[in-house]
């Protein structure tokens, strides 16, 4: 099964116009010895949750939700470098920060970074920083430095008073580094623009125990109590870490990727679906995991190929950055001579599933089964869907599939 994730994240930052006087606030940079990634995990997941939430309140019934988690946050965290102040202060408490500093999260992302960059072969993890700038516009060294040193950021200049030039510039560079899965991110940029933040990230992960493409055959798929569409129902039989959560109303599935990546799949009972989605949080994820059991498990799921297109501004205001987006925005850590604001968050992810996990994997394993009647994951009804990167305890990748069909 080819399982191709890509995403990208635009922030686009502009001048802002009001000069108006305002105190600069330092942030204390006091060093609690190099952070591990794992500080991250908490907060990102917290994150991941209230974004995934707010998404939803504003996604239609029967739409997909797909987004990246860890890129959305890696983003914010690279601006907040430059934010001060109130502005800085509202960038970490909705990103879930408040009790780190700066530095602490610049070295946890670093370390992130690090570990992510051990990708083994039998997986393409790639998440990558980049700043788009102005021709004359010269951000404050610092930046630059704290920005390429910890987020790996990669810095290149473009003409934004060429506007399309400069968006077909951005987009190339987009599209070379999610393997062409993300094309035309960039609609249109505004000729004020100062700098424009992307972030991405790319996997492509090969299933551990790839389905049997003979066994594919067209199925029905349940988008609501009135609407069904066909699929192609992927099946295998096999050992899996399984667990039925009764309490909350779900079955869990872990299916692995040959790796450090596995997909966790909730499948909420019959009208479930809001009820799961009102309470979920990042404990509910830990307590999955430790309870998952290995049992030979009947699971079919579709095929599916399914992108996420996400304007964040107004999901990231409701969250409380509220500054970043204004005239009262305070970057003056970016620049101390320029008032700059955000003024776009926009994030796209595209992901696809089929049986090998790679172009061009060809595998057959055997495995013993015991004789008891095997567990049943029937994946006919939307399901919750969470990329997992276990070395970092990350959620690279979540979302609904609520109509598999729906490119």
């Amino acid at each position: 099964m080819r399982a191709t994730f890509a995403l990208a994240l635009l922030l686009a930052v502009a001048w802002a116009d009001h000069h108006h006087h305002h105190a600069h606030h330092r942030d204390s940079h006091q060093h609690d010895g190099d952070m591990e990634c794992h500080h991250l995990s908490p907060p990102n997941a917290d994150f991941a949750f209230a974004l995934y939430k707010n998404i939803n309140s504003k996604t239609a019934a029967g739409k997909n939700i797909f987004f990246s988690p860890l890129g959305v946050s890696t983003a914010l965290s690279m601006l907040s470098t430059g934010a001060r102040g109130e502005t800085h202060t509202q960038m970490f408490s909705t990103l879930g920060y408040s009790s780190m500093n700066q530095s602490a999260v610049n070295d946890a992302y670093s370390h992130l970074f690090h570990m992510l960059g051990h990708s083994q072969e039998s997986q393409v993890l790639n998440v990558g920083n980049s700043l788009a700038l102005r021709q004359n516009f010269a951000p404050l060294d610092s930046f630059i430095a704290d920005i390429e040193k910890h987020y790996s950021a990669h810095i290149f200049k473009v003409d934004f008073e060429k506007a399309q030039e400069a968006a077909a510039e951005i987009n190339n560079y987009i599209s070379e580094k999610t393997q062409g899965k993300i094309k035309d991110m960039v609609k249109d940029l505004d000729t004020s623009m100062a700098m424009v933040l992307i972030n991405y990230v790319y996997f492509r992960g090969q299933w551990e125990k790839p389905f049997d493409g003979n066994h594919t055959s067209k199925g029905e798929f349940f988008v609501d109590e009135n609407t069904k569409v066909e699929v192609d129902m992927m099946k295998r039989t096999g050992r899996y870490d399984f667990y039925q959560d009764m309490d909350n109303h779900t079955s869990v599935l872990l299916l692995p990727y040959k790796g450090n990546t596995s997909m966790m799949i909730v499948l909420p009972d019959d009208g479930k679906m809001k009820e799961v989605e009102d309470v979920i949080c990042k404990d509910h994820i830990r307590h999955w995991h430790d309870s998952l059991s290995r049992n030979s498990v009947d699971v079919e799921m579709p095929k599916f190929a399914i992108s996420g297109d996400a304007a964040l501004d107004e999901s990231l205001k409701e969250m409380g950055m509220t500054n970043a987006f204004g005239d009262t925005a305070d970057f003056g850590g970016i620049s101390d001579e320029v008032k700059l604001k955000v003024s776009k968050a926009s994030h796209q992810a595209v992901l696809s599933v089929d049986e090998t996990g790679t172009e061009a994997a060809a595998a057959t394993t055997i495995e013993v089964m015991p004789m008891s009647m095997p567990e049943r994951m029937i994946l006919n009804k939307p399901f919750l869907v969470f990329i997992l990167e276990h070395s970092t305890r990350s959620i690279l990748f979540m979302g609904k599939i609520s109509n598999p069909t729906e490119a």
